[in-house]
C-alpha cells in the first residue's frame, strides 16, 4: 500500500534510474578462463579418443552458461559427414563417460552436433584446410585495438593466424583466439566471382 501512495503523490509515469557500478576483476576473469580452458582440455582428452575410434573427430568443445542452464556442446565431423545416427551414438557414449569421469560437478545439458556450414575452427589444420576463405574470429583480450574480426584468412602457422580484415592484415595469435569459424555462404560468394 505504501508503494501505491508513493507513485500516486509523485505520479505513476516517474521514472527511477539505478546506477550500477561495475569494476572487473581481470585477475578474475584470467582465473576464469583458464579454468575454463583446462576443462576443455580435460574434456577433449576423456572423449577424443573414443570419438576417433569411430572415424569422427572433435573439431569444437564449448561449455557455456545459456538461457536454460550449462551446456556442454560437441561439434564432431568425418569424411562422410556427420548423420543423426552418429550424434545420437556419441551421445550415448559420452554421456556415460562424463558420468563415470565426474569432471563436471553441475547439471548441464549435453549437445551432439555436426558443425555445420559456418563450422567451427580450432586447430591449425582447420586454419590450414581454410587459407583463401572468410572467417570470423573473436579474440580474448584485444589485438591492435579489436576483438572481432572477419575477413580472408592468408596465413595459418602455429603461432598466430593472419586476416586480411577492413583492408588491413592482422597477425592474430592462436592463444588469444577465443573462437572462430569458417563463413562458407561468404566464401563460397567470393570464389563464384
Amino acid at each position: 500500500m505504501k508503494i501505491v501512495a508513493l507513485l500516486e503523490e509523485v505520479g505513476y509515469l516517474t521514472h527511477f534510474f539505478f546506477a550500477v557500478r561495475h569494476e572487473w576483476n581481470i585477475d578474475r576473469l584470467a582465473q576464469q578462463l583458464k579454468q575454463e580452458n583446462e576443462l576443455i582440455g580435460e574434456l577433449w582428452g576423456l572423449l577424443e579418443p573414443v570419438i576417433a575410434a569411430r572415424g569422427m573427430e572433435i573439431l569444437e568443445i564449448e561449455y557455456r552458461r545459456e538461457s536454460m542452464g550449462w551446456v556442454l556442446r560437441i561439434f564432431l565431423d568425418s569424411e562422410p559427414g556427420i548423420s543423426v545416427e552418429d550424434c545420437a551414438e556419441i551421445s550415448r557414449i559420452a554421456g556415460d563417460l562424463l558420468d563415470v569421469s565426474d569432471l563436471i560437478r553441475n547439471a548441464y545439458h549435453l549437445e551432439i552436433s555436426s558443425p555445420g556450414i559456418d563450422r567451427p575452427l580450432r586447430k591449425l589444420e582447420h586454419f590450414q584446410k581454410y587459407i583463401g576463405d572468410i572467417i570470423e574470429v573473436r579474440t580474448i583480450s584485444p589485438v591492435l585495438d579489436r576483438r572481432n574480426f572477419k575477413g580472408e584468412l592468408k596465413e595459418a602457422s602455429r603461432e598466430a593466424v593472419t586476416i586480411e580484415c577492413d583492408s588491413r592484415i592482422y597477425p592474430i595469435p592462436m592463444s588469444l583466439i577465443e573462437r572462430a569459424r569458417l563463413l562458407y555462404f561468404e566464401s563460397m560468394g567470393r570464389k563464384s566471382h
